[in-house]
């Protein structure tokens, strides 16, 4: 029996939207892990720095949040829910503009995590319409 591979539907925008979604995990993860080391003021920080803005534990909590809601951002991507990749598009959004923040102290890091967040606003703003929006097959 001969297949005709042209009827299969193969959508190439899946894989980009798992891929996106995975990043923006590991991206939550390390927002997390970040976040709750400077709450916990860990010795990774410099004692005496000075902020712009606020403290070391207002910066803590606030990537913790972040962090949290790329996680749930993340999940509802694997769940095929429409408002999550929006989510993910806007917490990707500020994370670019929070890396941003410590471009002075990291620079190398600033700028991968920053290529992350395009790679990741990219793959969900192209691939990630309604019409497409179908991740289970």
């Amino acid at each position: 029996m001969h297949v005709d591979p042209s009827t299969y539907d193969v959508d190439p925008g899946k894989p980009w939207l798992i891929f996106a979604g995975v990043l923006l995990a590991i991206l939550g993860v390390l927002n997390l892990i970040y976040g709750i080391a400077m709450i916990d003021e860990s010795s990774f920080f410099v004692a005496d720095t000075k902020f712009v803005l606020a403290n070391l534990n207002f910066w803590g909590w606030v990537l913790a949040v972040l962090g949290a809601g790329q996680l749930a951002a993340a999940a509802g991507i694997y769940a095929q829910k429409e408002w999550a990749r929006w989510l993910g598009i806007a917490f990707a959004s500020v994370n670019m503009l929070a890396n941003f923040l410590s471009i002075a102290s990291y620079p190398v890091l600033t700028m991968l995590l920053f290529f992350v967040d395009v790679i990741v606003i990219w793959g969900l703003f192209t691939y990630g319409g309604r019409d497409r929006y179908n991740l289970a097959g």
